[in-house]
């Protein structure tokens, strides 16, 4: 009797277990339902380059479903304006489970397009397509609004610029921190007077349309004003023809503006070579011969930096640099006294000159960099409140027009 009942109760239980599944199960060989009433429409305000896609979710797609019965969406995209190129071949993106709407973003403007979508069960079984209702095709906009933002903070950037030009120019005074290196300037170039020994200045090794050695010219201009000042000589050896030009132009100004143009000596900015070690070579041996008492780097530099550098300290110079190459920067702080660090080396101008225009943008930039920090600040807040709260919609809300206009992203 007992291997009776437990045979009854086994057979009971497989068919319990057999009547659950059938019921939650797909039926052999039938796909999921499908997605109903896809929409295609132009993606409003951009470029001419994308198609919005909706649709309702499948029967089959629902939170309460355990376990999930549906893996994704399907959209396929046919080109039918050229059914012979090769632009018609169907292209295919796919849409994880849950999502209702997509935003075809690789369309060409004026194409006419058409849409289908599926979908795809846990079990790779695909359903019944659902396809729009004609075609669909991306117009080109008049104003792109997605890049509105962008424009904004423009604005606001150039009218910081602006008003702190002609705040500037009202005689009102702006804050601009000191920068040891610059100030140190006056101090290198009254040595080399008190020991009789020449200031050696080097642009770089790049040509003028690199900012970083127009910015190393101005520098020029001001140490040069100061060597006129004190009565020092000034060495310029230079590894572009036109770098040398544009340098005489700035010490012949920087001597007339002193009242020393008599002073001037148009000999000591000179052309070596455009070649890179043949220029270190002469540099080093002029260093080794003449031992200047005061080194100048302010441009573009590559593997030359820690030769200069060591060869400037072993004749006991005063040595200030200043590069935009952030690789030699390392270099110089090892081999120099003072180092204009990343942007210390464009603001330079700006600090020894204090022009209006150019404090004013100085300024105005640094107004610009606060905002942006601002706003990837907020960000980074808005998704830390996204991750800690998942069901609040306000934090969710606000990221998303965050990333859609601010950002950039989707």
């Amino acid at each position: 009797m007992t291997c009776r009942y437990a045979l009854w109760i086994l057979a009971g239980s497989f068919c319990l277990i057999w009547t659950t599944a059938r019921a939650v199960a797909q039926p052999a060989g039938v796909g999921p339902a499908p997605p109903h009433d896809l929409v295609a429409a132009d993606h409003p305000g951009d470029n001419g380059n994308a198609i919005d896609l909706k649709w309702t979710l499948s029967g089959d797609d629902h939170p309460d479903f355990k376990p999930r019965r549906i893996r994704a969406y399907r959209i396929d995209r046919t080109l039918i304006d050229e059914p012979l190129s090769d632009d018609a071949v169907l292209e295919s993106f796919e849409v994880p489970y849950g999502v209702a709407q997509y935003t075809d973003r690789r369309c060409r403007p004026s194409a006419a397009y058409r849409y289908s979508a599926v979908a795809i069960a846990v079990d790779g079984s695909v359903s019944p397509p659902v396809a729009t209702s004609g075609e669909t095709r991306a117009i080109r906009q008049w104003f792109d609004s997605s890049r509105t933002s962008f424009a904004v903070i423009l604005v606001i950037v150039c009218g910081l610029v602006i008003f702190y030009t002609e705040r500037t120019k009202a005689g009102k005074s702006l804050h601009v921190r000191e920068i040891a290196a610059l100030t140190a300037m006056r101090e290198a170039v009254g040595r080399a007077t008190e020991m009789g020994r020449p200031c050696l200045f080097i642009t770089g090794i790049e040509d003028m349309n690199e900012i970083a050695t127009v910015a190393g010219v101005a520098i020029l201009s001001h140490v040069a004003e100061t060597a006129a000042d004190y009565d020092a000589e000034i060495v310029v050896p230079t590894t572009r023809s036109l770098v040398m030009t544009a340098a005489q132009e700035a010490v012949a100004a920087a001597y007339l503006a002193a009242d020393r143009s008599d002073a001037y000596n148009p000999n000591n900015i000179y052309y070596v070579t455009d070649e890179q070690f043949a220029f270190v070579a002469h540099i080093t041996g002029y260093m080794v011969r003449e031992r200047p008492a005061a080194c100048f780097y302010a441009g573009i530099f590559y593997a030359e930096s820690l030769i200069l550098a060591e060869t400037g300290n072993s004749v006991g110079a005063i040595q200030i640099a200043g590069t935009s190459e952030a690789t030699q920067l390392p270099f110089f702080v090892a081999g120099c006294d003072y180092t204009l660090i990343g942007e210390e080396l464009f603001a330079a101008s700006a600090y020894l000159t204090r022009e209006p225009q150019q404090l004013g943008s100085l300024k105005g930039q640094d107004a610009g960099k606060v905002l942006a920090a601002a706003v990837l600040v907020v960000g980074c807040l808005l998704k830390t409140a996204v991750v800690l709260r998942p069901d609040s919609a306000g934090p969710g809300e606000w990221l998303k027009f965050l990333m859609s206009t601010c950002l950039g992203g989707d």
